[in-house]
């Protein structure tokens, strides 16, 4: 676009200028020479002031513009743009008089789509999630109670002194160890690695906080880089990161075991308050007084009970001396008891020994009555044994071969000599051998009849 200006108002040309006068000289000029236009470029230092006005720098490449957005006109656009997006707003060039600054007066805005920087955010974050570097299961609980704490951060930052001033208010009791590493610039990712490197090495604190404070997507995108992602994922010692402000978001905060949303923030959630400890201590403090005042009464309880069986020596004395004549009236008394019972005892055993004592007479009668019926018994036994070996004598004659062969029976056996049970197994023309009940002889198989089982029955 060209703009034609004539500076042939000699009058103007010829007065000197207030630095007011000149401020609105030129911002006149913008207003009257420039229409509304539109303008396309990537959202930087973006800030949404209380009063409901965005204020931004839009840039490209090679150059960048202050921006404004009135309340109104930006509860027309429908989303908050963030660091990085791409835009295409419609403004009126203009000049902040007060400053002399040049600015944009931005009417509308329409989405021109991601900002490269933040199209780069989202590739790495999708591709280290896919990972599992971001997994739930890897994120470990820091020490409630820690020993030390590391701080990972630029030594002239001001989220150092946040962090710090945090701890001590919150933690007096517990060291700080910072380990220094710049925040911002090109070699900042490396040296956050390093720094975390150190700090495991070393191994003298229970919890790391990485922490910056906010910024543009540009000032935090060493916290974007994935060397310092896998650091912090693969740090032996949990890691709280509190980079920005409560909206940003950086790839440490995912791969983090725990996400502050400022550097105040993380100090808070790396140890439990020194109060709430001194609370907890006296809590369990009075219950450990009221536990032994507890056992003290159940042993006072016990010594009162215990002391109410106490009794003195002579009572002691006087009560065993009392015991012990009662045993000796028992002793005394037990005696001829226990030797009349013995006696008594003796008499039985002695009658039971007469009554079962041998007799000679009566065992002679019983052996001559045993004599007599061994020969009846002998002949009963004999009879016995003859009938039971007719019996199976009979039995063996009924299942003797002869027999059946006596009855009219053949035993039929082919050229080998086995005995022929199914006709199906004979040929014509086969040598057979026949016996009957008395003597045998040879036959020639002429024809074979086949009978099934149920014809023949």
């Amino acid at each position: 676009m060209t703009t034609e200006y004539s500076a042939a108002n000699d009058a103007l040309a010829r007065e000197i200028l207030t630095v007011a006068q000149l401020n609105q000289t030129v911002a006149r000029l913008l207003d009257d020479n420039l229409p509304h236009l539109w303008v396309r470029g990537e959202i930087s230092n973006f800030t949404a002031a209380a009063s409901g006005h965005w204020y931004f720098t839009l840039k490209d490449s090679r150059a960048a513009v202050r921006a404004v957005m009135f309340r109104s006109r930006a509860l027309a656009v429908g989303f908050v743009p963030r660091a990085g997006d791409k835009v295409e707003v419609r403004a009126r060039v203009s000049l902040y008089e007060p400053r002399g600054d040049f600015q944009l007066q931005v009417d509308g805005m329409r989405r021109a789509g991601l900002g490269d920087l933040f199209e780069a955010f989202l590739r790495l974050k999708t591709r280290l999630e896919a990972e599992g570097l971001f997994a739930p299961q890897r994120k470990r609980t820091p020490a409630p109670v820690p020993r030390a704490i590391g701080v990972i951060t630029s030594l002239h930052a001001a989220a150092l002194r946040d962090v710090l001033s945090a701890l001590a208010r919150r933690a007096p009791q517990v060291p700080v160890v910072i380990y220094p590493a710049p925040v911002q610039g090109s070699d900042a990712a490396p040296r956050l690695v390093a720094a975390l490197a150190s700090a495991n090495r070393r191994a003298e604190v229970d919890t790391l906080l990485l922490v910056r404070g906010g910024g543009s997507i540009e000032d935090l995108w060493s916290f974007n880089e994935e060397a310092v992602a896998r650091a912090v994922a693969q740090s032996a010692i949990p890691v709280i990161c509190g980079v920005g402000h409560e909206t940003d978001f950086t790839i440490a905060d995912f791969a983090a075991d725990v996400r502050a949303p400022t550097p105040t923030a993380a100090a808070e959630l790396a140890c439990i308050p020194r109060l709430d400890l001194y609370n907890r201590v006296l809590s369990s403090a009075g219950a450990l007084v009221r536990l032994q005042e507890r056992r003290l009464e159940r042993a006072a309880q016990r010594v009162d009970r215990a002391g109410a069986g106490l009794v003195s020596p002579s009572q002691w004395l006087a009560h065993q001396a009392d015991r012990l004549e009662g045993l000796r009236h028992r002793l005394f008394n037990a005696w001829p008891v226990r030797q009349a019972a013995r006696r008594a005892r003796v008499d039985l055993l002695v009658a039971r020994l007469a009554h079962r004592g041998p007799d000679p007479a009566r065992a002679r009668d019983q052996l001559l009555r045993h004599m007599e019926a061994l020969p009846r018994l002998q002949r009963r036994l004999l009879d016995d044994r003859r009938q039971r070996l007719a019996a199976a004598f009979g039995q063996l004659r009924a299942f003797d071969p002869a027999q059946v062969l006596n009855r009219g029976y053949a035993l039929v056996r082919d050229e080998q000599g086995r005995v022929v049970r199914d006709a199906a197994t004979l040929r014509t023309g086969a040598a057979l051998q026949l016996r009957f009940g008395k003597g045998g002889a040879a036959a020639v198989v002429q024809a074979v009849e086949h009978n099934d089982a149920e014809d023949v029955a």
